[in-house]
């Protein structure tokens, strides 16, 4: 897939989804959408055959982490959903990562696009070092992190989109970059701790861009979506 600007549809409802994607009606392509936890949970697959229905590209943001049969198991489900990406934790192992990838895909080779979290972009260095006891530098830790991913079969990662670029380093320019933490020169960081524009997020690396508030909570939702499309795919 080329680069392109994924809205975070961080809804509670299908209701609250479905009335935001109506003001792109007019459209000349359909956004592509990110599901994550809480509308997935609110709605169910029932939101997921609604937006392929509608021609939306989707990615289905569930973040599984668990041991590897359970997580095969569940991709293996996931598989018949007809989503664009998926993910997991990259924390959970290289093996775990691997099990992902062999429920993901079907019986004829095809599957979404399977990525891992590295760092959540609310994470600081601090909290990484002092919470969750994982010595050393946050982009270490996430360059290793990706390393595991690309050698368990992986399509990519999601990290911040100032690490970009040393995952690019670490696993090759093919090696796709998700990358939340976007955020308009003239907006608010809100939680998010590494963030930058759409514009710089092209220009050091990332492959996707995941967009949430900056457009879901924006004055003209359509106008927001446009612009960072322009910033970020040019």
């Amino acid at each position: 897939m080329e680069r392109d600007v994924i809205i975070a549809c961080d809804f509670s409802s299908a209701e609250a989804t479905l009335a935001f994607l109506d003001k792109f009606a007019g459209e000349s392509r359909k956004p592509f959408v990110k599901i994550g936890m809480e509308l997935y949970y609110a709605a169910g697959p029932a939101i997921v055959a609604e937006l392929k229905r509608r021609g939306h590209k989707i990615f289905l943001d569930l973040k599984l982490h668990d041991i590897p049969n359970t997580v095969k198991k569940a991709m293996r489900v996931l598989s018949a959903f007809d989503v664009d990406m998926v993910n997991v934790h990259a924390a959970g192992t290289k093996e775990m990562m691997a099990a992902a990838l062999e429920g993901l895909t079907r019986e004829d080779g095809t599957r979404p696009l399977l990525i891992a979290v590295t760092q959540l972009t609310s994470t600081s260095q601090q909290a990484m070092n002092d919470q969750l006891l994982i010595g050393g530098s946050i982009n270490d830790c996430i360059a290793r992190y990706a390393m595991n991913a690309a050698e368990a079969g992986l399509d990519g990662v999601v990290c911040s989109p100032l690490e970009a670029g040393l995952v690019k380093k670490a696993c090759g320019e093919n090696f796709l970059t998700v990358t939340p933490g976007i955020r308009f020169a003239d907006s608010a960081a809100d939680d998010q701790k590494r963030i930058t524009t759409p514009e710089r997020a092209r220009e050091i690396g990332s492959d996707f861009i995941v967009v949430g508030r900056p457009i879901t909570a924006a004055d003209d939702p359509v106008a927001a979506w446009r612009r960072c499309v322009a910033e970020f795919v040019g």
